[in-house]
């Protein structure tokens, strides 16, 4: 029997031929190319019906973990036994307490409910002219939170597991900040002490940014940060750019524009955290109380938020600051929600 032409061969379930359902169309692989395949139609055809499983199981890999606020920071001190008096007796924080349980320095517990605390650790002077050496966030997942910065550039170190079965691991940002994440176990909160009070949480911690692009690319591109608000001295220049955790509303502050010569106060101007109250007049009354003799003043800062300004013995700057702002801002809207107390 004479062999029939390739173009000829019937369609029927062999390894030789595939069948489209619909039309009957048979693409013949007898005589394929080195790869394997004929027909380019064949390779278009494989590629429209895997390629969107390819890109879905990538899409998957990529996910990013919960970033849900900022857990502690860490300053530099100089005088613990100064420091000690400002954060615990005129500020009114409590030493220890449900955010301290691993640290191994000078821990106060800034807000009860949510672990969130300061660590101080000695320092004859602070490495880099300010005195904020870390911020830690927390997370849903901290492994695969490593996993997803590492496969996109970012350096981390190992995973470290805590006595209170917390994992955590280190980083840093463009600018070389410090910053780290940290996974707590479904645990309850101890209950509140007698004599113990909840605390003002964690508003957000702002520090010098000078590469502003790589940086806010970072945050926002690789760490999923969002716009929260952004302004300056002036109406038409940004000096402050607010972004808000992917998973909550805590935010970080860049502080663009600022000289590459600033002096020691002005950098703990910059570096500096900030601490939520309802009422700023009434949290005024009690830092005097407790018997902080500052100049500072409230007002209302250029967010439409009121704020007093702190500095501990470092000169690093203490911000109390409302949840929610009582006039309209200036130099831009607010893009997210505000925090509540």
């Amino acid at each position: 029997m004479p062999n029939r032409p390739q173009s000829a061969l019937p369609c029927h379930p062999e390894p030789a031929c595939l069948r489209q359902a619909a039309g009957g169309i048979c693409f013949s692989l007898a005589g394929a190319a080195p790869f394997g395949f004929k027909s380019a139609g064949f390779v278009l055809l494989l590629t429209l019906l895997f390629l969107p499983a390819a890109l879905q199981a990538k899409q998957k890999s990529a996910i990013r973990p919960r970033i849900s606020g900022i857990d502690s920071v860490v300053l530099y001190s100089s005088d613990l036994k100064s420091a000690n008096d400002f954060y615990g007796t005129k500020l009114g924080l409590n030493i220890g307490g449900s955010g301290c349980r691993e640290a191994s320095r000078t821990c106060f517990t800034t807000n009860w409910a949510s672990r969130q605390h300061i660590e101080l650790e000695h320092s004859d002077s602070c490495p880099r002219g300010d005195c904020l050496k870390e911020i830690v966030f927390q997370t849903g997942d901290a492994k695969k939170l490593r996993s997803y910065l590492m496969a996109q550039g970012a350096k981390a170190s190992p995973i470290s597991k805590g006595r209170d079965l917390s994992l955590r691991f280190d980083s840093q940002d463009p600018e070389g900040n410090r910053i780290a994440f940290v996974q707590f176990p479904i645990l309850a909160i101890d209950d509140l002490p007698p004599g113990v009070h909840v605390g003002p949480p964690f508003l957000h911690a702002g520090f010098i940014v000078r590469e502003r692009a790589a940086t806010e690319h970072f945050y926002k591109d690789i760490l999923g940060f969002r716009s929260y608000w952004h302004g300056g001295m002036k109406d038409d220049q940004t000096d402050w750019v607010s972004m808000q955790v992917p998973d909550g509303t805590d935010w970080i502050e860049f502080m663009v524009n600022v000289s590459p010569n600033a002096d020691h106060h002005t950098l703990g101007v910059m570096n500096h955290i900030a601490l939520g109250v309802p009422d700023i007049h009434v949290a005024e009354a009690q830092l005097r109380k407790n018997g902080w003799t500052g100049t500072e003043q409230p007002k209302i800062g250029r967010d439409g938020k009121w704020q007093l300004n702190l500095y501990d013995p470092d000169d690093t700057r203490v911000e109390f600051m409302e949840f929610t702002p009582t006039q309209k801002p200036c130099c831009s809207e607010y893009t997210g929600p505000h925090p509540k107390p």
